[in-house]
């Protein structure tokens, strides 16, 4: 299995972070290659989602579902077809606000997003190559794409959520092979 694991600091408390984390359809408006989401549910456990994403030549629709939650500190899903995927958003409750955020930050919280996945669990059918473009290929080249598709969601989250743009200090914690 492979691994995407990106964290940063929020300026608000964790209540306020996790219903905005919750809202999953309105991810579209953050991400570059997420063009569209379906919601089948309130965001609580069993909530099924579809999210369409393009990216070069291919477009592909995953079909989601939230498997836990612990409101506000943790989401849990996962991929219910084509690929062995889950992942989760966390939220780690601060004592203090860290030094370096703006003065007025009266709290803190630090935002995990973690993913899981198997790349060789995409079966060959599982989306329309172009002629003469492998599988193996297709993987290689979206490893990286998915490293930085996670940091540029969680920057735009940041901003969005605290109302003003920042600079955003993300750690990635973890990254695929081959990134």
């Amino acid at each position: 299995m492979d691994r995407i694991h990106v964290s940063t600091v929020v300026c608000l408390p964790p209540e306020a972070v996790y219903d905005f984390l919750v809202d999953f359809p309105r991810y579209a408006r953050y991400s570059k290659y997420l063009t569209g989401v379906t919601a089948n549910g309130d965001g609580s456990p069993g909530t099924t989602y579809r999210l369409r994403f393009a990216w070069w030549k291919l477009s592909y629709t995953a079909h989601t579902e939230v498997t836990g939650a612990d409101p506000p500190t943790r989401l849990d899903w996962r991929v219910t077809e084509d690929i062995d995927a889950r992942g989760d958003w966390r939220v780690e409750p601060l004592d203090s606000v860290p030094a370096g955020l703006p003065d007025d930050a009266d709290a803190a919280c630090r935002v995990h997003l973690e993913v899981e996945f198997d790349p060789d669990s995409v079966g060959g059918g599982t989306i329309d190559l172009p002629r003469f473009v492998s599988l193996d290929w297709v993987v290689r080249k979206v490893k990286p794409v998915l490293v930085e598709e996670a940091e540029r969601v969680v920057e735009r989250i940041v901003a969005d959520i605290e109302g003003r743009r920042r600079e955003v200090e993300l750690v990635v914690h973890e990254a695929p092979g081959g990134v």
